[in-house]
């Protein structure tokens, strides 16, 4: 309730500074500047921060509850609450809504990996573009495949930090290093933000519940 009264005001003196404006015989031009302007700050408050900055996992999880009509988000909250049945309903809207399958390949993958469809994974990689994306899929493949040290050369080309740590934690959680493990999940979700934050969070929550004990 507090966003949407927050909302109404921000709305409401952008509607009042308008008038005054126009009242002032300000050019049309000015004017329309200041409603563009005004509207890409929402745009950034209401959809770009949660999305790729917000720190705090219940603000990012109140802003995925509410992307239900966009399922390239929604998926995202769908995926690390384990919500299988819904999983399968959104994932036909994504490929019914996104047609490129380079954009597609990259839901599959993570569809795959959520289904421990290792076959899944390695499909839809062959359709993606050269990325941090699909090299970090990529490792998780070499990594259940059984290849761990050739997993640790992959990531190495990575450049986001989040996704070189996360690899990390699972290589070594796997090789039953956990306190190592742990450190690396530490690493992960403090050079995270948004909603891969959010994911990496509740995806620990399950794994290594030591880790997220302080984060809220």
């Amino acid at each position: 309730m507090r966003n949407y009264w927050g909302e109404f005001v921000f709305y409401l003196a952008v509607f009042v500074f308008v008038l005054f404006m126009s009242w002032n015989d300000y050019s049309l031009f000015w004017t329309l500047g200041v409603v563009l302007i005004a509207a890409l700050i929402m745009f950034m408050l209401r959809f770009y921060y949660p999305l790729s900055l917000e720190k705090r996992i219940d603000r990012v999880e109140t802003f995925l509850r509410r992307q239900k009509n966009t399922p390239g988000v929604y998926i995202s909250y769908v995926l690390a609450n384990r919500l299988d049945d819904e999983a399968e309903l959104v994932m036909e809207q994504i490929m019914q809504k996104y047609k490129w399958k380079s954009t597609q390949a990259s839901f599959k993958a993570a569809y795959g990996v959520h289904l421990k469809n290792m076959f899944a994974v390695q499909q839809a990689v062959k359709q993606m573009g050269i990325s941090d994306y699909r090299t970090y899929y990529e490792t998780i493949l070499l990594l259940e495949d059984g290849n761990s040290d050739g997993a640790r050369e992959r990531l190495q080309s990575i450049k986001k930090k989040w996704m070189r740590s996360t690899l990390l934690a699972g290589i070594e959680l796997k090789a039953e290093n956990r306190d190592t493990a742990i450190q690396h999940a530490h690493e992960a979700l403090n050079s995270s933000r948004g909603v891969n934050r959010y994911v990496l969070y509740k995806e620990y929550e399950r794994v290594l519940p030591e880790v997220v004990g302080h984060i809220s």
